[in-house]
């Protein structure tokens, strides 16, 4: 038995029944006949979240330029960003779905987890106000920073490069290691013939990452 969602997310509904409808697929409106489903409120969450979320980053990270802070706004508001939120709080288990949906595995479908996400926003604005909605947001916010703080290597070494050099990076993979379930890769990142640096990770984008991180360490060494 799920933990009651209401009880996970922190906050209790005033009027259950915008909790109900965040968590209402149309294909279940449509074969109960409530004609009650999510998606207004889907839109509405967006609106809320990208607001949180924008006002979150330019203050947490006053030093960056608008193109950056853009980025770091995208990566958190994606889908797969909002689809992993909505694992975390098990709010699959909660959706109320039609049965073909559900007998095609709805409750663990990216874009339906994402969407009741969006949803749920977009309740908790409507039954609580901006504060309400905004509070959860920036708690899930605060314990996702430490990762946009180490995701944006790429970014921040081609800017270095293009500004010093007018040129940008490269990525070479030398390795990749391991069965296919569990490889491990290792990049090398040059500038031209010159090494920067290198990483590894369970992806190429993870050691591409690290391999940037470690050029960045370098560069602020003086090297090269």
């Amino acid at each position: 038995m799920p933990r009651p969602l209401e009880e996970v997310v922190g906050y209790r509904f005033k009027d259950p029944a915008l909790l109900k409808q965040a968590l209402s697929h149309k294909s279940h409106a449509s074969e109960s006949g409530s004609g009650v489903y999510n998606e207004r409120l889907e839109f509405l969450g967006d609106s809320v979240l990208a607001s949180v979320v924008a006002h979150a980053v330019y203050a947490g990270f006053p030093d960056e330029p608008e193109g950056n802070l853009s980025k770091k706004k995208s990566l958190l508001v994606s889908r797969p960003s909002l689809a992993a939120w909505g694992e975390e709080l098990g709010i699959g288990a909660h959706l109320h779905l039609g049965v073909g949906e559900e007998s095609t595995g709805g409750r663990t479908r990216q874009s339906l987890l994402a969407n009741a996400v969006e949803a749920l926003i977009g309740a908790m604005y409507l039954d609580g106000g901006y504060e309400a909605a905004a509070k959860f947001i920036r708690s899930w916010y605060e314990a996702r920073r430490g990762t946009l703080l180490e995701t944006d290597h790429k970014s921040r070494l081609q800017e270095i490069l293009q500004k010093r050099h007018k040129s940008p990076p490269t990525y070479e993979t030398t390795s990749a290691l391991g069965p296919d379930h569990d490889k491990v890769f290792e990049i090398l990142v040059r500038l031209g013939e010159t090494e920067l640096g290198r990483g590894a990770g369970k992806s190429k984008k993870e050691a591409e990452q690290a391999a940037a991180r470690d050029a960045l360490a370098k560069l602020e060494k003086g090297k090269p």
